[in-house]
């Protein structure tokens, strides 16, 4: 049984039918790569996408820091803590 992707006939079932042709030619070769590329998942970043996504946790986290470091927020923390200390049981 022959298997088709996308109505045209697998890598093997062609080099199966031909073997006396020799090395698949440019657009074999092309429909080829890009028949495995489609079947294939995607498995993880790339290079690029991963220093992107440095950057931008690195940037929130410069946010953050300075949201947290402001003094509204400092101080609504110094409160927190000291009514949570002077808690009577």
């Amino acid at each position: 049984m022959e298997s088709t992707f996308w109505g045209m006939r697998s890598v093997k079932a062609r080099r199966c039918a031909r073997p006396s042709e020799g090395t698949p030619g440019r657009s074999e070769k092309w429909s080829t790569w890009w028949a495995g590329r489609l079947r294939r998942p995607d498995r993880g970043m790339t290079t690029s996408e991963y220093a992107v996504g440095t950057i931008a946790a690195c940037a929130f986290a410069a946010v953050l820091y300075k949201v947290v470091n402001s003094g509204p927020v400092l101080s609504a923390l110094q409160s927190l803590v000291e009514d949570a200390l002077d808690a009577k049981f």
